[in-house]
């Protein structure tokens, strides 16, 4: 049995998907926790997993929190996926912006990220896989897009703490644009983090951890090609320092964790990036 249970933090509600789980032990039925879909008033129907989107019984619930205005905060989300595409394949950098600023007035920034600009990048790739655009087409969505997410980069802010996050990705990836929104999430949660870039070679990469002395690395790798070079670097890393090492991105959505010296964490949310972190005693502000 699934359901959706809530969780009051001081003033506001927090939403859990979880499940009844049988204790042998124990003899009794315990909660064990599905998903965490986030803030009450932001939570829609596409926070559900797929597997039980359309559960009845759920969806109740879930308008019981927002009995007037999930529909609406649904289609805000909707209209501003599809607009963004359109702006970006169209190289609209000031359009983008637009959106961005009138859709952070409603939601907050991480929840641009997960809900907007990642599905809407994820849709460019599959549609330039599918020939359904241009590769000058992509190249110009993910310039535009990588463009945005540094204008937000200068407009955060946070209180710092001492934590130190490098950020990067294996040779031959070219979508970095993953490790630019972890760069702006993180560093409004008052991290300081190190981008790596792209075209960074692992040697450099390792001398960098040697002289900088990050608490922990962060990999994220967009193409399934690339998973090998990931498993390489993740390697190498390994071979000369203990530093805990998070591996993420699209292509490890199916990725078998054993085959990574490092913790998988897979496509997951800003969010949850933070729980991880949390687990691996890094403070978060």
């Amino acid at each position: 049995m699934v359901y959706i249970r809530a969780k009051k933090v001081k003033k506001d509600q927090y939403l859990y998907l979880v499940k009844s789980v049988w204790d042998s032990k124990k003899n009794t039925s315990k909660q064990q926790i599905v998903k965490y879909l986030g803030k009450a008033s932001e939570v829609i129907k596409e926070d559900i997993p797929l597997e039980f989107r359309n559960n009845a019984k759920i969806l109740s619930v879930l308008s019981t929190h927002n009995p007037k205005d999930i529909r609406k905060r649904e289609d805000v989300v909707n209209k501003a996926k599809q607009q963004l595409f359109k702006k970006l394949t169209e190289g609209n950098l000031e359009e983008s912006i637009k959106i961005y600023k009138n859709y952070v007035e409603i939601f907050n920034i991480s929840n641009f990220f997960d809900k907007i600009l990642r599905p809407v990048m994820i849709k460019i790739g599959k549609d330039w896989e599918r020939g359904k655009i241009s590769i000058a087409t992509e190249h110009v969505a993910s310039n535009v897009a990588q463009t945005l997410v540094k204008i937000i980069i200068n407009q955060v802010s946070g209180s710092r703490n001492k934590k130190k996050v490098m950020v990067c990705v294996p040779m031959g990836e070219e979508h970095h644009i993953g490790c630019d929104v972890l760069e702006t999430y993180l560093t409004r949660k008052g991290f300081k983090v190190f981008n790596m870039g792209i075209s960074m070679p692992t040697e450099s990469i390792i001398e960098f951890i040697k002289i900088k002395k990050p608490n922990v690395v962060l990999i994220s790798i967009t193409i399934q090609d690339n998973i090998l070079a990931g498993q390489r670097l993740v390697k190498k890393i390994r071979e000369q320092s203990k530093i805990p090492i998070l591996i993420g991105g699209h292509a490890m959505q199916m990725e078998d964790p054993s085959k990574f010296e490092g913790k998988v964490v897979g496509d997951v949310s800003l969010e949850d990036i933070l729980k991880i972190l949390r687990k691996i005693h890094l403070e978060i502000q």
